[in-house]
Parts: C-alpha cells; structure tokens; sequence
C-alpha cells in the first residue's frame, strides 16, 4: 500500500489593516486549506467571514508553537493542505510561523507562500529615507541589555534602519534610540498603516521624543523608520587637532588617535602617522 504522499504547507501574507488588500489567491488558499492555523482564531474569523468562507481554525501562537508545530507536522504527512495565517502581514517575520516552515521542510512536504502588505515595505515606502538598502530589527529586546546592545550596533548602522514598536513603549524607545544615534538622526513614524486613521510623522529623533512623549494615548500598529548613520566628510586636519587636544588634556595617544579617527570618519593609520609618527606631539 502506498503512503499518502506529504502535503502542502501555504503561509498566507494577510492584510496589515484594510481587509481590502486581501488577495484573490488569499481567498482562494483558505478555501482550499483543510485547515487553517492562526496566530489569533478571533482576528482570524473575522477575515474568513470577510471572505465569505468557512474553515476549521487552530490557534498557532507563540505559547503553543511547539506543540502545534508536531501537530502541523502530522497533517502534512497524511497530506493534508495547511494554511498559516498570523494578526497582519507575514507568518515568521516577527510573528509565529518559522516553526511550522521547519516541520513541513523535515516531512518533506511542499512550502509555499501567498504574498501580502508588508508593514515594513510599505513604511519605508511612505516615509522618504533611502530605500534602496535597509535592515530589518523587528521589536528591540526587552532585555535591556540586549537592547542596548543592539542600539549600539544601530548607531553605526549604514542603511536605513525598520523598527516595530508597541504603542505601550514606543516613546521609551524613541528616547532610548535618540540617545544612542542622535537627536538629529531623520525618523518616520508610521501608524495604522492602510487603516482609517493612518499616520506618517517625520522629523528628527529628538523631535520625535517630544512629539509622542507629549501625547496621552497611542494606539494602533506602529513601525519605526530610520534614516542610516549620516557619512561625514574626511578631514584629516581637524581630527588631528582633536586627537592632539585630547592628548595634551591626558588622553593615551593610541585612544586620542582612536576617537578622533572615528569621530572625523579618517583612517586610524593616516591620522597616526599625522599626529604621533610625524613628530608633532
């Protein structure tokens, strides 16, 4: 007797607040799902029934992936057909799903997508910073030394930088992202994307801490737009004039020539060779 071959796995791309963007193949991938796994069956209902569809529904959430996953796993080797759905956007970018793409890929069943709005496209879209490279973080830790960690790493990030951020703690965060890449740096904050009351604010981080700090009460889904660490032009001159003055104030040489070099975007070796080989400390 020949086993049932391994089924197909769809992670379905779903719409990030106008239940208008849902796709034709969206509707057409839930229709022929057995079954439909989803991040939450509540939201989730509410888009089938948008759809004009009836379908079995799982919960799949980061407190029963594990479990769900195995379960996921068993479906596709008797070759069912599984739909994935998470709140908005896309199952495992920043939301429940690598777990289930795994299982599928070690039963050998088919993985596939249905593509969909992207908070993050679409927000580097809608904000005007450089769009041609940028780096996805998702949500900072909550750890705080994680996070300061990261935001160390953000500050000398060269591309645009795409954040998530809850509304509980997109104000702490926009002060904790102010101090470590500047006050100066351009931000966009974009809210309720594709919904009613959508919103694209833009300005400077420390405009931004004032602006969203002052305000009562933040809601909706909110992604976080940064523009890449500013290039500051060479000058050689002027770093060796710092690098000098932080010498003559105690600073070790190697240190001073470090910071400065940094600081006035010179080579290390140039500014050395300036300062310390040249004779002029």
């Amino acid at each position: 007797m020949t086993a049932d071959p391994p089924g197909k796995l769809i992670l379905c791309g779903t719409p990030i607040g106008n239940m208008g963007d849902a796709s034709p193949r969206l509707h057409a991938a839930l229709r022929d799902a057995d079954v439909v796994y989803a991040e939450d069956t509540r939201r989730s209902s509410y888009l089938l029934q948008t759809l004009g569809l009836n379908r079995p529904l799982r919960s799949y959430f980061a407190g029963n992936e594990a479990a769900r996953s195995e379960e996921v796993a068993e479906r596709l080797r008797s070759g069912e057909t599984v739909a994935l759905l998470t709140d908005a956007g896309m199952p495992s970018v920043s939301d429940p799903g690598l777990t289930a793409a795994r299982a599928a890929h070690t039963v050998g069943a088919t993985v596939t997508v249905v593509p969909g709005p992207s908070a993050v496209t679409a927000a580097l879209a809608v904000s005007g910073l450089p769009s041609d490279r940028f780096v996805f973080e998702g949500f900072l830790p909550r750890k705080r030394s994680g996070r300061q960690a990261l935001l160390e790493e953000l500050a000398e990030e060269p591309r645009t930088i795409v954040l998530f951020a809850a509304p509980s703690r997109v104000a702490e965060e926009l002060s904790e992202l102010s101090a470590a890449l500047g006050t100066h740096r351009p931000v966009a904050v974009v809210r309720e994307l594709t919904k009613l009351h959508e919103e694209v604010w833009r300005g400077g981080l420390g405009m931004a801490v004032t602006e969203f700090s002052q305000r009562t009460s933040i809601k909706g889904e909110i992604t976080i737009v940064i523009g890449p660490k500013p290039v500051v032009a060479a000058d050689l001159s002027a770093a060796a004039t710092t690098a000098r003055k932080a010498i003559e104030s105690g600073v070790k040489p190697s240190e001073a020539v470090r910071e400065a070099a940094a600081a006035h975007n010179v080579s290390r070796r140039l500014l050395y060779q300036e300062v310390i080989a040249g004779g002029n400390v």
